[in-house]
């Protein structure tokens, strides 16, 4: 995948799954607002990794797994000239597609494809998913590791609806969330979408029994809360003066408070890794969940490197 005039791509994996199908729809949706060309990157591997094949088998596999970007191709150049696109993106112009067809397993290509592009967009299960969403899924492998924004569909996501588009993003304080929230922001003048900023509290002295935290001053430490919320979400709000904000605290536990703040937007937005995640988690835990459980896309932007 080479950079030239169009600058970095949106990266979308596509396999045909009806996840993909959603992800494809979506990426050709942020490659029109963003003015960037859109790559449809598909990966085939050999299933049995205990038993080379022969030539002739490889050059079948490949030959298969080309129909299938192929195919994606084909669908993302129909998408850019449908009606509903052309009606939501009047002001866009043309979008360059691209393909990218390589060896691998499907989360190892498009990390080294991410390196290149803006943003990646994926589906939240592809071909041979399983049911529930696990540590080892593609998803949740690119999303931990990857260094730019991964937006993660699911099957059933519907079309974004452009005239009452709503983001919702989570707020803790960590530096994955400052990223999170600028790219909400981003996006949410992108889209003219509102935005909402949520910052969860979840008061130590409320707790029961043995998990009550001792010695604490619980209005003390809420007052200190709502301040540093404030001060994190001011800054964006300058930069972004057009963008309708609200900002919304509230004493309810993380996971609980974006879930039904997501209900009916068009994304929800979080960072990689929260307060009290170490580097070695694949992913912090309202993070996993969120991509679980929400019935909006969610998109995992990483916390700056360095």
């Amino acid at each position: 995948m080479s950079e030239d005039g169009g600058g970095r791509p949106v990266l979308v994996g596509y396999d045909g799954s009806p996840a993909a199908e959603v992800a494809l729809r979506w990426g050709v949706e942020e490659a029109r607002l963003r003015g960037r060309p859109v790559t449809v990157c598909h990966a085939w591997h050999w299933p049995y990794p205990l038993r080379q094949p022969d030539e002739e088998t490889l050059e079948i596999l490949r030959g298969a797994g080309a129909i299938v970007a192929d195919e994606g191709v084909r669908k993302a150049h129909a998408l850019l000239t449908g009606e509903g696109v052309r009606r939501a993106l009047a002001f866009g112009g043309d979008v360059e597609v691209r393909w990218c067809l390589e060896r691998g397993w499907a989360a190892a290509v498009l990390l080294q494809a991410s390196r290149n592009a803006e943003l990646v967009v994926l589906g939240l299960r592809g071909h041979g998913g399983f049911e529930g969403l696990t540590v080892g899924s593609t998803a949740v492998q690119v999303a931990s590791r990857a260094d730019r924004p991964v937006v993660v569909v699911g099957a059933d996501t519907p079309p974004a609806r452009w005239e009452s588009a709503r983001i919702v993003v989570g707020v803790d304080g960590s530096p994955a969330s400052e990223a999170a929230l600028g790219f909400a922001f981003a996006e949410a003048a992108l889209r003219d979408a509102s935005l909402l900023a949520v910052c969860s509290w979840w008061d130590p002295a409320a707790l029961p029994g043995p998990d009550r935290a001792p010695f604490v001053e619980p209005d003390r430490l809420r007052h200190e809360a709502i301040v540093r919320f404030d001060q994190a979400v001011t800054p964006w709000r300058a930069e972004y003066p057009k963008v309708p904000v609200e900002s919304r605290f509230v004493v309810e536990r993380p996971r609980h408070a974006l879930l039904n703040a997501a209900d009916g937007a068009t994304l929800l937005v979080v960072g990689d890794r929260g307060i009290g995640s170490t580097p070695q988690t694949l992913l912090g835990p309202v993070t996993q969940t969120v991509l679980q459980q929400a019935l909006c896309p969610v998109a995992v932007v990483p916390a700056p490197i360095g």
